[in-house]
């Protein structure tokens, strides 16, 4: 009894939070989380010349006074501290360096020891061995939120539905682990194992024990369909290395079908690589067409044309929700603002920030926030999200269901409204059926 009340007290406050900002992260279990800009870095050497100089010149941190007080702090640990050894020394170090970072207070700024770095930087090609589901974490609350359930997964087969939010892994609390260091060291796992997991359903505000075996999962970032019409759709979860090719090759495959329009659904996208976004983009616009612009510290302004000779000239409409995060605004800004595309759903996320990535000669790295980005029109869209052409919501009874049959999807029809009958007559069904909810209610 007193765990529950522990955990509703828990929820009551983090919930409330959950509710009010938006996805911020998202990791397919078993895949690698994307980083947007990789800038190999500097070597230790080179990081100590730089302090010195700092300190020298009266800018920054006095890293000479701060390793004095820590080197006394560690002369009384050694000689005082009951407990200490050298396991819980090396620890100690990495959380120095952790508290350094976190100190910069922002959540996409992170150091990683060797272990946690090697871990995080694994890639997949669209197989891994987990359980079968797409999460996100909230950056503010740290809450883990099951936004896709793959069909026939495990996953699937033990009961768990989209909007789940994962409470414990292994009994380890979720929203106190970082999300690509607890699916890669927790849900991840051997082939045939099983993962002990407890997830907190919202809508009927239960908490839900299950046991999920890992299996051999595939998860291609990127499916096509031709819907009615000659109506082409593609739906792409992530932006991986591995999905451009996969995005090329399903523009390849409708194009031969003779698509007559274009549906590009990015809803519940939080991104990934940036470098992918860019290429994709630039397999649908035509030549010399700006894509994106980076604006940063330490580094030049730089910005991304389209240039690969291909084009695709039929009419286009990106599909988006609040979750469509970060390479996914980069793809539909470039899209919106080249004239190129439409959109559909609802606002985005508004990640308008890139993080870059910097090694160090011990196999740590440190994550940092490097440079806002622009869409064409000049604007940054940090923190404002994308505004829909066409606004519209997916049906409530729709959001638990692991796959929402296409001709039920609202926000898809309406996309394909678009593109048959156009915006203004999707926006005055829009607008009739809206008053005709309002007189029911």
């Amino acid at each position: 009894m007193e765990e529950r009340d522990g955990k509703n007290k828990f929820w009551n406050g983090v919930l409330v939070g959950a509710l009010v900002t938006a996805f911020c992260g998202l990791i397919v279990v078993g895949g690698a989380a994307g980083i947007w800009i990789v800038a190999r870095g500097a070597s230790l050497g080179q990081i100590q010349t730089a302090n010195e100089a700092d300190s020298e010149s009266g800018t920054g941190l006095n890293m000479t006074k701060i390793g004095r007080k820590l080197e006394y702090m560690q002369s009384l640990i050694d000689t005082y501290y009951l407990f200490g050894d050298e396991e819980q020394s090396r620890e100690t170090e990495d959380w120095i360096y952790t508290g350094f970072v976190y100190s910069l207070d922002d959540p996409y700024s992170t150091y990683y020891n060797a272990e946690e770095y090697k871990i995080v930087n694994e890639e997949t090609d669209g197989q891994y061995c987990g359980i079968g589901v797409q999460v996100s974490q909230n950056i503010q609350t740290g809450i883990i939120t099951v936004i896709k359930v793959f069909k026939g997964s495990p996953a699937e087969e033990a009961g768990m539905l989209p909007g789940d939010i994962l409470y414990k892994v292994e009994g380890i609390p979720a929203a106190e682990e970082e999300l690509s260091l607890l699916v890669n060291e927790h849900i991840k796992g051997e082939e045939g194992t099983r993962v002990s997991l407890e997830v907190y359903r919202q809508d009927l505000d239960e908490y839900v024990e299950m046991s999920v075996e890992r299996r051999i999962v595939e998860n291609p970032t990127v499916e096509h369909a031709m819907l009615e019409d000659e109506i082409g759709y593609i739906s792409v979860s992530a932006f991986d290395s591995v999905t451009i090719n996969q995005f090329k090759q399903a523009v390849d495959a409708l194009e031969e079908q003779e698509m007559e329009g274009l549906i590009v659904d990015l809803r519940n996208n939080g991104g990934g690589v940036v470098q992918a976004a860019e290429e994709m983009t630039d397999y649908l616009l035509p030549d010399e067409k700006l894509v994106v612009a980076f604006k940063g510290k330490g580094m030049p302004d730089s910005s991304y044309y389209s240039k690969d000779g291909h084009q695709v000239d039929v009419p286009i409409v990106v599909l988006v929700n609040e979750e469509s995060a970060s390479a996914s605004e980069v793809f539909t800004g470039a899209l919106r603002d080249n004239d190129w595309a439409k959109i559909v759903g609802i606002k985005t996320f508004g990640k308008g920030i890139a993080q870059g990535i910097f090694e160090m000669e011990d196999g740590s790295a440190l994550k940092l926030t490097t440079a806002y980005y622009y869409v064409p029109s000049g604007e940054c869209i940090h923190e404002v999200g994308i505004e829909p052409d066409v606004e519209v919501e997916l049906e409530a009874n729709l959001r638990n269901m692991i796959e929402v049959p296409k001709e039920e999807d609202n926000q898809l029809q309406a996309a394909v409204g678009v593109l048959i009958r156009g915006e203004e007559a999707v926006l005055e069904e829009l607008a009739k059926e809206a008053k005709s909810k309002e007189k029911e209610e």
